[in-house]
């Protein structure tokens, strides 16, 4: 009998130009490309130009650059496809209607049914890379009800946004991008303590969501949690 060639997912990854740093020495569960974050095989293609400062501005010019890349990863043998910045919502209907294969390019897309999964009188706090970026067309929520219980944070002007800002990007320490995130859970719970839940679109998020459980208890969504449904529908 032949043997079955693993589906793979397909991760649309931002500009990071030559390498500035080596890896890290040990495998970081959480962040997408990881062997050790999924147990199915990942696949990934630079968008050319998609410097991390012009997604967070969602240039249009980028459009094409998303969809030869998410051609490329399907011709590759994709089954799914998403994308290692949540910005790049802004060019997620481009994508799904130029490939033949489902696209979740944001863990934002979980917002809507977030919102049912919650008491009515709960919020959501938002965790985004920048929250001065971000537009009500990146959330997609119509009634005014339900944008009302979205709180929306950012890590704008901590160490990884700064880092990221940068032409190429440098690597940011695990540590690091956890105390950006600590600070932001923690403002945003001070100021709503009827958060529900927790939303992470910054794929670098994942890797503070450990030690976020921990002190929270809340339940915390991000792009790995799209990644693995979508996964799962194409079996």
């Amino acid at each position: 009998m032949p043997t079955q060639t693993r589906r793979c997912l397909g991760v649309l990854k931002t500009e990071r130009g030559p390498l500035t740093a080596p890896p890290p020495p040990e495998p970081v569960t959480g962040w997408m490309l990881d062997p050790t974050t999924f147990d199915f095989p990942v696949i990934s293609d630079t968008i050319e130009g998609g410097w991390v400062d012009r997604i967070f501005r969602g240039d249009p010019e980028l459009e094409p650059a998303y969809i030869a890349a998410a051609q490329r990863l399907v011709q590759r043998g994709a089954v799914a496809i998403t994308a290692s910045c949540g910005f790049s919502i802004r060019y997620q209907a481009a994508v799904a209607a130029a490939v033949n294969v489902p696209v979740a390019l944001s863990s934002l897309l979980l917002l809507p049914t977030l919102l049912r999964q919650i008491p009515a009188s709960a919020k959501i706090a938002v965790l985004v890379a920048d929250s001065k970026s971000a537009s009500e067309d990146m959330f997609a929520i119509d009634k005014s009800e339900d944008r009302a219980r979205l709180v929306v944070g950012g890590v704008e002007g901590g160490t990884f946004w700064k880092n990221e800002m940068q032409r190429p990007p440098p690597q940011t320490a695990v540590a690091e991008i956890e105390q950006d995130v600590i600070s932001c859970v923690s403002r945003l719970r001070a100021a709503h303590p009827d958060i529900a839940a927790i939303l992470f679109e910054c794929s670098a998020f994942p890797l503070a969501a450990p030690a976020i459980r921990c002190m929270t208890g809340l339940a915390i969504y991000d792009i790995t949690t799209v990644c693995r449904m979508t996964m799962a529908s194409v079996g």
